[in-house]
């Protein structure tokens, strides 16, 4: 029998070599958020606010949004998944039930969610206006790709209109749940809140993915990241 060349052998050793793995894919932000469940989850404490509020008053709504958070948390970590969100969820509606305890209103449930919408609307706005897009900065950071970005004027273009895309958001969020506030609609802020929480959000995400995709093939192709594949 003829001896396999060196080639041949290079190549059946190739062969039997695994596959390289494929890199982890980055958590999307439906996937921060708990998943499908996570965002469902997120709705019920004000859900179950407006509910007990209609039927029961003050005290019982106040019991029921906090018993639902926990019986939230406890849920998740029963079937054994991650209970950040929950933990964040359980905080979010004591802080805010400690507010409604503390005034004795019941619209004062959603008053901090209502002022963080106006903060963040601000805080958007502002990160375009001083020429740093606060979408570009978080998603390179978190990428891992620095400020190579704020070197090309057309990359920091996609990413205000990313970054406006998400002031957008926040103000919207204010403007409604605002006026339902003043108007003392507690049941259409509950309302508000859930439509205009992650739904909303996510097509500003969109936004941003679209950015993001944008600028790194715009900085690929002058050089300033390294190509696909290269």
């Amino acid at each position: 029998m003829e001896s396999k060349s060196f080639l041949e052998t290079k190549s059946d050793a190739q062969a039997g070599q695994a596959a390289p793995a494929a890199p982890p894919q980055r958590p999307s932000a439906l996937d921060q958020a708990g998943g499908t469940k996570g965002v469902i989850y997120s709705a019920l404490p004000a859900l179950a606010f407006v509910i007990a509020h209609n039927f029961l008053g003050l005290t019982a709504s106040i019991v029921a949004a906090f018993a639902v958070a926990v019986a939230i948390g406890v849920a998740r970590l029963v079937g054994g998944e991650s209970v950040q969100p929950a933990i964040g969820g359980v905080f979010g509606v004591a802080v805010a039930a400690g507010v409604v305890w503390f005034t004795g209103s019941a619209k004062d449930y959603f008053l901090i969610g209502i002022w963080a919408s106006l903060a963040g609307a601000i805080l958007f706005l502002a990160s375009v206006l001083v020429r740093w897009p606060l979408a570009g900065v978080i998603w390179n950071v978190a990428t891992g790709k620095g400020n190579v970005w704020r070197a090309d004027k057309r990359s920091r273009l996609y990413y205000d209109i990313a970054t406006l895309a998400l002031t957008a958001v926040f103000g919207a969020r204010f403007a409604v749940q605002q006026y339902f506030y003043a108007t003392d609609q507690v049941g259409s802020l509950g309302a508000a809140k859930i439509a205009m929480g992650f739904p909303l959000l996510a097509l500003a995400l969109l936004v941003v993915a679209w950015a993001a995709r944008c600028s790194n093939k715009r900085l690929a192709a002058i050089g300033l990241l390294p190509a696909k594949g290269a």
